[in-house]
């Protein structure tokens, strides 16, 4: 890992992501929060600048939708626990899941949006399972 990399790994660990955990208390009351595979990404510049807004971004978008009520703030408070986040080679390996209060995104950041699942995605599986 070059020093680019390990500057931008620690700016989204000191900043980005408890930024987007603190978004996420606003939007439902509660801060959830990441836990990132450093090791699948830390090597990859491009995949570590679209991390944010390819994951984190779309999240919180979701989440907006879903919380426009106390009812769906408290499902989310209730049910939602950590998010886990990978980065993975290749569009084809992308995987979105929730269960045990885990909601896991391995997404091929580097691919940008077509590496991605959209926010309506995300809404739609959290809407389901929660």
């Amino acid at each position: 890992m070059g020093l680019n990399e390990r500057r931008k790994v620690k700016e989204l660990q000191d900043v980005t992501l408890p930024g987007r955990s603190k978004e996420i208390e606003e939007i439902c009351g509660k801060a959830i929060p990441y836990e990132v595979d450093w090791p699948s990404v830390q090597d990859n510049a491009e995949a570590l600048n679209f991390m944010d807004n390819v994951s984190c971004h779309r999240l919180n978008m979701a989440l907006r939708m879903i919380c426009q009520d106390d009812m769906g703030k408290a499902a989310v408070r209730d049910g939602l626990k950590t998010i886990k986040l990978k980065n993975v080679a290749d569009k084809s390996a992308k995987k979105l899941s929730f269960g045990g209060g885990v909601l896991e995104m391995q997404c091929a950041w580097a691919q940008g949006l077509d590496g991605a699942f959209s926010d309506n995605e995300i809404r739609a599986l959290l809407t389901e399972k929660l």
